[in-house]
């Protein structure tokens, strides 16, 4: 997997990473039951720290995208609680929805956005 951190961004490493993550399952370059690569192998392939990448996959961990174990290591496990997923969904999707507004986007403007999104995942 290819992942593309941007150390110029004001976005967290950690959270980058974790996007990255999430995307490649969403793409679907990542699929359940996948293992990532350990702590320290991906802290060397991308170039950042270990600590980095254990916040990462811990804030993964929590929100259900994987499990860790101590013999597997870090496993896609995608949560299957889907009122879980949906009002994650909800509450992040308020968010962008309100700077959309804020920058003068309408609702077709983000309806033909989501569209061209799911599209582009095969949804």
């Amino acid at each position: 997997m290819y992942i593309e951190i941007d150390f110029q961004s004001d976005e967290a490493l950690y959270l980058q990473l974790r996007n990255q993550i999430i995307l490649g399952i969403a793409n679907s370059l990542l699929h359940e039951g996948d293992a990532l690569p350990p702590v320290r192998q991906m802290a060397g392939e991308i170039g950042i720290n270990m600590h980095t990448v254990n916040k990462a996959y811990a804030l993964l961990r929590q929100e259900g995208i994987v499990s860790i174990d101590r013999r597997r290591g870090t496993v896609i496990c995608v949560d299957v609680d889907g009122a879980r997923a949906l009002e994650e969904a909800r509450s992040g999707m308020e968010k962008v929805l309100a700077k959309a507004s804020c920058h003068g986007l309408d609702r077709e403007q983000m309806h033909q956005l989501v569209d061209e999104i799911c599209d582009g995942w095969g949804m």
